[in-house]
Formats: C-alpha cells, structure tokens, sequence
C-alpha cells in the first residue's frame, strides 16, 4: 500500500474530460491547493484557470468525470465472517437455530472483542481496498459490533487509522445500540441497563476522544424500542451530535417519524416506511438510504416505497451496508445496479445517491458529491462513454483515475 502522503498531488489543469452532466461537450476542471477552482466546457475556461497547465497537464482522454463516490452506510470494521450462516440459511436453518449454533450477530460481536486494533485493521483494510478501487471517495464506517465501551473504542479508532492510511474521508458512526450483548441478555432490565450505559458512559466517553461523528440506532422488534431509540438521540443531542437510523427495515415502527423529529441526516433501509414517515422526513430534509444489498441477502419482498419518496422530493441515496451477516458487498457500483434493477431507480437517480445525497446523508455535501468551485478535489475518470454504463456493467471496474482529497489515489 502506498501511504496516502505519497499520493501525487492534483493540481494542475484537467481537460480532455466530458462530465456526466454535459457529456457531449469537451471539459475542464481547474485543481489548485487540492480544491477545484474552476469546471466546466473546455472552450469558456477563464485565462486565470488556464495557467494552472503551467503546474501539471492532465489528459483525460475523453474519459467521463463524476464526482468520487460516498459509501454512506456501511459496517466496515469487524472480526471473522459470518459465511457458515449464509451456507446453514440456504441449506433450511431458521433464525433461531443460527443462533443457537453460535450466530448471528452474536458471532460477530466475539470475533470482533477478541481481536485487537492491529487485527481489526488488517481485516478491514482488503474490504476498503475494494471500496476504494470502485472509485469511492468518502466512506462511513459503523461500530456496533464491540457493545462495550472498550470494543466500540476499538472500532472506532481502526475506522479514524483507515481514513488516515488511505487519504479518504471516512464518517465515524456510533452504533453501540445495534443489539443488546450476550452478557446483558439474562438481566430482568438487560436492555434498559444497556441502554443507560450507551448513553450515560459510552456515548460520552467516545464523543469526548473525538471518534463519533453521528449516533445511530437499530430501531426494531428484535433490537430497541422508539423509547429507547429516542433516549439514545437526546444523549446525541445534548452532545451536539447528529443523529440517523436504522429504521424501519423489518416493519413499522414509526422510527423514522421520531429521527425526522431530530433532525436525522439518514433513515436507512425503510422497506416499511409509512406515509406519515415519509412526510416527516420530508420536512426535515432527512435523506433516505436504500440498502439493495441487505435487501438482496435476506431475499427480501417488501420494495421500499421508491415511488411514494419520489413524488415527495425525498432525497434518495445507495449503500452497500457492507457488514459480515447481511450484506457483505464490496462494490458500490453493484448496488447502483441493484438499485436500478431490484428498486427501478433511474440511472440519475442510482448516480445521485452515491453522490450528492449520500454526501448530504453524511452531512459531507459540502466537501463531497460534487465536482464544483471551492469543494476539495474528489472525483472519478472512468472508462465508459455514457453514465449509463456506470449502472449498467456489473462485475467490472471501469475507474481510470480517482482523485482523493486533492490527491491522485489512482491513476497516477
């Protein structure tokens, strides 16, 4: 791995590109001091943008320019797998004897307690490699799979050395009340005292050290109540933290209501999302996050309500809630295509959601999902003619160049 300082710089001038929004017509785009200043047809490139050649000449070679992509949903940071339970679910075991032969999420919670921070980085850094080379250019990365202060400290901390070693922007997102730990499962109050202690200890603790970027929950029957959703958000809240969700995925709980009331940057998964939670979540500007994936896996037949958010101007993004159990995907690209296919997202629509609303789903839409004047220098060179094909190839990596942070992470 060539460490991210390394990377050579972009700046300099860009031309010989189309960019997804014009892609007939011949583009520039002007990087200096890692930002791009300028972008737009090759023939209106102010004088004063133009000299930037003097600094370095980049020949796109007619390859089409997007913005990097934003994985805004994923679980990246782990021990073990969890492919036996894939083989055992196909083979006929139900939920409850997975479990019973030690898995489900329990499984993933001991690997990833009895691994340290230098094992759970050598095992999540091939996954972000993979990411990587599918032209992402911002990723968030969950805990909840330590379920206890030091083991979701761990996490975290591998997710923060990650986005260093790799000069890409990553997202911390604290999910300690992903499910209730083996050790609080026979307590009379095990999920109130668990909740108590993410709030009371835990969330302050990591927030104090600088590893939470936004607090998350799994809202849901086999997880945690909308009262205790809602004592974990107003913990986030009195810590100036945002808040999203893993909300109505399994059925309705109203979670998505109770996150818009928040302020929630994402609901996430939504196969069961209401009408009056899709107007909440309209009025707060709260983006939801369609998860084909975990979709796919778990052979799921409740479509999330694609047409109802469309007609609301709900703002629709696409992950690959990468995680051991549900989703183990590995291309961002993938699920555009699922998207496409499984939930009849249209190309702008699928290209939209690993870009501009996953940015805003990370609170990132200033700094990513855009190739503009004054945002950092994030954004893909890809071998295709038409931005179609970026959803429609699956199995194949057009990336030609990703530019990082203002650097050039692939392609030099």
């Amino acid at each position: 791995m060539t460490p991210a300082k390394n990377y050579p710089s972009a700046d300099g001038l860009w031309t010989g590109l189309r960019l997804a929004s014009a892609p007939h017509e011949e583009a520039a785009v002007a990087v200096a001091q890692g930002a791009v200043r300028w972008a737009g047809p090759r023939g209106a490139l102010p004088a004063e943008f133009a000299a930037l050649a003097a600094i370095a000449s980049h020949d796109g070679g007619g390859a089409l320019a997007t913005a990097g992509l934003v994985d805004c949903h994923t679980h990246l940071v782990y021990g073990g797998q969890r492919a036996n339970e894939f083989a055992m679910r196909l083979a006929g075991a139900t939920y409850e004897e997975v479990a019973k032969a030690g898995g489900g999420i329990v499984s993933s919670v001991r690997a990833t307690r009895e691994a340290d921070e230098d094992t759970l980085f050598a095992q999540a850094a091939p996954r972000l490699e993979q990411l990587l080379a599918d032209g992402v250019c911002a990723i968030e990365i969950k805990s909840g799979y330590g379920l206890s202060l030091a083991h979701e400290r761990k996490q975290l901390r591998v997710a923060r050395r990650l986005g260093e070693a790799y000069g890409v922007t990553v997202r911390t997102t604290f999910l300690g009340a992903h499910a209730l730990p083996p050790e609080y499962a026979d307590r009379p109050h095990g999920s109130a005292d668990y909740i108590d202690l993410v709030c009371n200890e835990m969330l302050p603790a990591l927030a104090a050290e600088g590893l939470v970027d936004a607090v998350d929950v799994f809202c849901e029957r086999i997880a945690f109540s909308l009262a205790e959703t809602e004592q974990v958000f107003q913990a986030a809240k009195a810590l100036g933290l945002p808040v999203k969700l893993h909300a109505e995925q399994l059925s309705d709980m109203g979670g998505a209501a109770l996150a818009a009331r928040y302020g929630a940057l994402s609901c996430d998964h939504i196969e069961h999302l209401s009408a009056d939670g899709i107007e909440a979540m309209r009025r707060a500007g709260t983006v939801a996050v369609l998860l084909p994936g975990a979709y796919y896996t778990l052979r799921d037949t409740h479509l999330p309500p694609i047409d109802a958010l469309r007609a609301a101007g709900v703002p629709m993004a696409v992950s690959t809630d990468h995680n051991p159990g549900t989703s183990p995907a590995l291309s961002l690209l993938l699920m555009v295509n699922m998207a496409c296919t499984l939930f009849r997202l249209t190309v702008p629509e699928a290209l939209d959601g690993v870009t501009v609303h996953a940015a805003r789903a990370l609170g990132l839409q200033d700094t990513h999902g855009a190739i503009a004047a004054g945002m950092p220098a994030n954004f893909v060179l890809w071998n295709v003619r038409e931005a179609a094909e970026l959803a429609y190839w699956f199995g194949q990596q057009p990336v030609r160049t990703v530019v990082r942070q203002g650097r050039i992470a692939i392609g030099a």
